[in-house]
């Protein structure tokens, strides 16, 4: 097969690249698009939740599961902090509902159901070797390739943490939830000794609601111990009573200050969260994600070689290092670090600084609602740390 570019996965990533490049400013082509998605089975990503902050209507709306004005955040000793989010909604899209609304929007889209076994690259052409369920051998030939597959080897860092959590999308028998506002961060959690833990409460009616137990450390809970947890803060923190079980949600989200290089070949480029679309200290990356595919729809809609750009500023991931590995020493209280920086500083301000969208000095300003001394130790320390898989 022939194309001008083929695209390596179909998650958000790979679907919203596919969605730009068939949809081209007047005037220039529209180029031809094969999507490689893989069959059934451990390759191919579970249903999942995206959730991302915008600044009125957006593209995706009309597939939103809902909406929010407000959030709130529980500090551990129980006190809460409410924040209303002004001209901002907090979104929630599942990726079933985005797959779906995009299907009539990719006409014209090959789509071929394989794995991508190999990738020869070339100045002027990449060719993607892929091989079905049923055994068949397909060669894609294209101009450019994008890969949503997380790298092997994955990259060298100094700090590697995980962000892992399991929801109960639940149904209370009695009414439970306020649906007019989301529980960012609920640190009434009983604390991990390594890292830190919080409840997230999406509230879809008063009787429905997506219930997460999260944990940023170093390695993933059994199903058991998630299970507890969960039953934990549903029932002696929440106190919903009796209530039904619809869907589990689960995932690990890499948060680490590795370098994720967003040009694979002379021909081939990563994308989404193998581009490092991820921001690092919140696990974020839907809203990176529209970013970075809009801007490489642009370039190949203008003759361009389409290297995607950075997902965030190299400050911001400055900053995301030096956290996460205060995090991890232990020198910095999760917990308290969050807590304060959503009690003092402005929301709208606090949510652009999580998007990468902020000035250099209103980022000082921030850091002054900071751990000012651990955070310049471990400044100080992480020039001499190695980095290593």
């Amino acid at each position: 097969m022939r194309c001008d570019v083929v695209i390596i996965g179909a998650g958000a990533a790979g679907l919203s690249l596919a969605w730009r490049l068939l949809a081209p400013p007047p005037g220039a082509p529209v180029p031809d698009v094969v999507l490689i998605d893989a069959p059934s089975g451990p390759l191919r990503p579970p249903p999942r939740t995206w959730c991302y902050w915008e600044d009125g209507p957006g593209a995706y709306d009309a597939w939103l599961t809902s909406s929010w004005r407000r959030v709130r955040l529980h500090e551990t000793g129980g006190r809460s902090f409410h924040r209303d989010l002004g001209g901002l909604r907090y979104k929630m899209l599942t990726s079933e509902s985005f797959s779906r609304g995009l299907r009539p929007l990719l006409g014209g889209l090959r789509r071929i159901e394989a794995t991508a076994d190999g990738v020869d690259d070339r100045p002027d052409r990449v060719t993607v070797t892929c091989r079905s369920a049923d055994g068949a051998e397909v060669r894609v030939r294209a101009r450019w390739a994008f890969d949503t597959r997380p790298p092997v080897p994955e990259p060298e860092a100094r700090v590697r943490l995980l962000q892992h959590f399991e929801g109960w999308f639940l149904r209370t028998e009695r009414p439970a939830f306020a649906p007019d506002a989301v529980d960012l961060m609920d640190f009434r959690t009983p604390q991990p000794p390594h890292g830190l833990s919080f409840g997230y409460v999406l509230p879809l009616s008063r009787h429905e609601a997506l219930v997460e137990y999260t944990e940023f450390g170093r390695e993933a809970l059994s199903d058991g111990e998630y299970d507890a947890a969960l039953r934990h803060y549903t029932g002696s923190l929440l106190g919903l009573g009796d209530f039904d079980v619809r869907a589990v949600e689960r995932g690990r989200i890499p948060m680490t200050d590795a370098r994720f290089p967003r040009r694979a070949g002379l021909s081939t480029f990563r994308i989404g969260a193998a581009g490092g679309a991820v921001r690092p200290s919140t696990g974020y990356a839907f809203a990176a994600i529209q970013r970075q595919t809009r801007a490489v729809a642009a370039l190949v809609h203008a003759g361009r070689e389409p290297l995607p750009p950075p997902a965030y500023p190299r400050r911001a991931l400055a900053m995301d290092a030096i956290l996460l590995r205060g995090l991890d020493t232990r020198r910095i209280s999760g917990p308290g670090f969050f807590t304060r920086l959503f009690a003092e500083v402005p929301v709208d301000t606090l949510l652009r600084f999580l998007d990468g969208g902020t000035r250099p000095t209103e980022e000082f300003r921030i850091g002054l609602h900071t751990p000012v001394l651990p955070m310049l130790r471990t400044t100080a320390e992480l020039p001499f740390l190695s980095r290593r898989r």
